[in-house]
């Protein structure tokens, strides 16, 4: 059958018509550039520099530091490696593929007005991918709580015939009606109670309160994650150098997600008194989006050779749309008999777009020259992560999250080093950054450290570089944001090998 398409229009419990978390929130709200290979291997550290694309992306006043029009393209082997603890479970997963992540051009207007102390203008064009969502893991492992407090969550205080089928009513009717009505949660306590998971206190109408077919003890749990998608942007960038000494410039940024993310929770147990003894529990949701932002920056030369830069990069204003699947089997035994159950309601529901607004970022940079034989950059940023917010505000769910993101998140700084060092036409870089993590407490989403190294190779208007960078960072992640809250641990290495051809015009 094919899935059909609903789109859940009820105003009356708005609050339960959203399928978006605080964590989706910040992996929005992060913005890793990965940029060229000369960028990666000194570890993005470019506010105070120029004549590199992906510096631009950092300071937009860089662009003004090309003396010639210019042209990049890169590419990269992405390499994700995780290491995965659930109680007593413990598994890696690895994968790996080939990303064109990098292309842009920038062109030179010198001004040939010798009275004018504004020596040349760019204009400039450019795209990167900002994040890559792909990522696949398993986590198994025995654990003392059961995916049935996930539907108790939802169920409890809901009208039993608010989240059950009427006679004669196929799944897919059901579903589709709680959705229009009711909303999400009550979608989520149907499928508890129509897999025998839920237990209703009297089998009236009017009842609210439910008990669990699934008695205590332990539970073999199985959960897969897979993820795939990016979050990119091109940007549009005006530059000008004023008398040899001070650089100015602004993007705009037009930026897209598309982001597709699976989970499936396979649960079993042998316990005494369980009437249901597994369950199944597959949740897909497929998010777009576009938004706006802009950046303003600065470059000044203090001397010959020391240089210092200042970015402001406002927040994203970004506008989502969301899709959503599911669907459960379980297994229970009655008079002696097991019997498998699946509902499949084989719908997509279709949410009501709504906004999300990012933190926005300060950026301090500082760079020295050492003549033609290389440099050193430091950059340092700054970032309210509790600024993000979802809109519209009015909406109670959105207030509330809201609250949650000021109450969990924190002012994040991130750390970047980078130097260079060339001999003749050779040029070898290496880097090193340090950021924060976005939450207060780091032990649920750790700080991310890296390094990087790189190699280059000028051949006059034509440069060829390479590089290698490699980051770590531990998260915790819940299997589901209500109810059955419990994490698994990832510690992820991401490692790549990235190549960029830059020419000149």
């Amino acid at each position: 059958m094919k899935k059909l398409t609903f789109l859940i229009i009820g105003i009356i419990s708005m609050s339960n018509s959203y399928a978006q978390d605080i964590s989706d929130a910040v992996r929005y709200s992060l913005d890793e550039i990965q940029g060229t290979a000369r960028f990666r291997a000194m570890s993005g550290a470019f506010g105070a520099l120029g004549g590199d694309l992906s510096a631009t992306s950092i300071n937009p006043a860089g662009a003004a530091i090309f003396n010639r029009s210019h042209a990049s393209v890169s590419m990269s082997v992405v390499n994700l490696d995780n290491d995965i603890s659930f109680f007593n479970g413990h598994s890696s997963s690895s994968d790996s593929k080939v990303d064109l992540h990098q292309a842009g051009g920038a062109f030179v207007f010198s001004n040939t007005n010798g009275n004018s102390k504004w020596n040349k203008f760019v204009l400039s064009i450019a795209y990167d991918k900002v994040s890559n969502f792909d990522d696949n893991w398993f986590a198994s492992g025995t654990n003392t709580n059961s995916i049935d407090r996930y539907f108790l969550a939802y169920a409890q205080g809901l009208r039993l015939d608010e989240i059950s089928a009427f006679p004669g009513e196929s799944y897919t009717e059901a579903y589709a009606e709680i959705g229009s009505f009711y909303g999400f949660g009550n979608q989520q306590a149907f499928l508890g109670y129509e897999s025998f998971i839920l237990e209703p206190g009297d089998n009236t109408d009017e009842n609210t309160v439910y008990t669990s077919n699934i008695a205590p003890g332990t539970f073999n749990q199985e959960y897969t994650y897979a993820s795939r998608g990016y979050n990119g942007k091109f940007s549009f960038n005006a530059a000008a150098q004023y008398d040899n000494t001070f650089y100015f410039g602004l993007n705009l940024n037009s930026h897209f997600l598309n982001h597709e993310r699976s989970t499936y929770l396979r649960e079993s147990n042998s316990n005494t008194g369980s009437i249901v003894n597994m369950v199944g529990f597959e949740n897909n949701i497929y998010t777009t989006g576009n938004g706006f932002s802009f950046q303003l920056g600065a470059i000044a030369k203090l001397t010959n050779e020391f240089r210092a830069g200042i970015t402001y990069n406002s927040p994203t204003w970004f506008t989502i749309q969301e899709e959503t699947s599911q669907f459960i089997n379980s297994a229970r035994n009655e008079g002696g008999s097991n019997i498998g159950l699946t509902i499949n309601p084989n719908i997509v529901n279709v949410f009501p777009e709504y906004k999300l607004e990012t933190p926005g970022k300060l950026i301090g940079s500082l760079a020295y020259i050492f003549g033609e034989q290389g440099l050193i950059s430091f950059d340092y940023s700054r970032k309210d992560y509790g600024n993000t917010k979802f809109k519209p505000t009015s909406d109670a769910f959105f207030a509330a999250q809201n609250n949650m993101m000021g109450e969990l998140l924190k002012v994040a700084s991130s750390y970047r080093f980078g130097g260079e060092y060339r001999y003749k036409q050779l040029s070898f870089r290496g880097g090193y950054r340090f950021e924060e993590s976005p939450y207060k407490d780091e032990s649920f989403y750790g700080d991310l450290t890296g390094y990087s190294l790189g190699i280059g190779f000028n051949f006059g208007d034509t440069k060829l570089d390479l590089a290698y960078d490699q980051s770590d960072r531990i998260v915790k992640n819940e299997l589901y944001s209500v109810g059955l809250t419990d994490t698994a641990t990832i510690d992820t290495r991401n490692s790549n090998f990235t190549l960029s051809l830059a020419f000149n015009l």
